[in-house]
């Protein structure tokens, strides 16, 4: 199984897992959150451990190791992108399933397990056509100063919505153009995201326009931009305009 295959086998599985946990209905809101990160979690490590042995991993949900910082391949994963939309039974949350290899985003797969749906970077999708008014995807409840000031620079709509997976995937389906964040976010929030993006021929950066790099002793990474490429001159003249 390809690395690409492996990263989609396993977001789809631990999605599935996560909606029949859900959907039994004996669990509701936090006590659902904690068991469906537990959950995944176990799953996804166990089985990166058992399918990679020799790669580096990390996961949102697990102690960190630093043997990683040795390794060239490191899995990335986040269980339950968006564990409060999962226990609350939205949409907009997602597993990721990412590997850096030499610190870059290379290969990821993203489920989106309530719409049924996973992206993944081998297996590109047409991005569709921007509207003349720009949509931006931020926080539905703490959206970024940066990315509010940016939206009304650019006349741009703002989107709500719940995990940092669910809103970079928006912008590859078509339901937004631009993914910034500025509110703080860790490794494992941006890896598989950030990999799927690429491969759509997306803008990936941080907001200063340097690289995402990974499988970092201090796995804070706190600000992330993903968009069209034609957009990037705009959005980083809004960004020098209001910082």
């Amino acid at each position: 199984m390809t690395d690409a295959d492996l990263a989609a086998h396993l977001a789809n599985a631990a999605g599935a897992l996560l909606m029949t946990v859900r959907d039994s209905g004996m669990l509701a809101d936090k006590s659902l959150g904690v068991a469906g990160d537990a959950i995944a979690n176990r799953f996804l490590v166990d089985a990166l451990r058992a399918q990679r042995p020799q790669d580096g991993l990390l996961s949102e949900e697990e102690k960190d190791c630093p043997i990683r910082l040795d390794r060239s391949r490191v899995w990335i994963v986040d269980p339950v992108d968006g564990t409060r939309e999962y226990a609350e039974r939205r949409e907009d949350w997602a597993v990721h399933v990412g590997l850096a290899i030499d610190g870059v985003p290379a290969i990821g797969a993203v489920a989106l397990p309530a719409a049924g749906r996973v992206l993944r970077s081998d297996r590109p999708v047409p991005v569709p056509p921007a509207p003349e008014r720009l949509r931006m995807v931020v926080s539905r409840s703490r959206p970024a100063p940066e990315a509010v000031a940016v939206a009304q620079a650019l006349g741009a709509e703002l989107v709500p919505m719940g995990s940092a997976g669910a809103k970079a995937m928006s912008v590859i389906l078509g339901e937004a153009d631009i993914y910034l964040h500025s509110g703080g976010q860790y490794e494992w929030d941006s890896c598989a995201p950030a990999a799927v993006a690429r491969a759509h021929k997306l803008h990936v950066s941080r907001i200063d326009g340097t690289p995402l790099i990974y499988n970092c002793a201090d796995t804070w990474l706190p600000d992330l931009l993903i968009c069209r490429p034609e957009h990037v001159t705009r959005v980083m003249a809004a960004l020098n305009q209001v910082s």
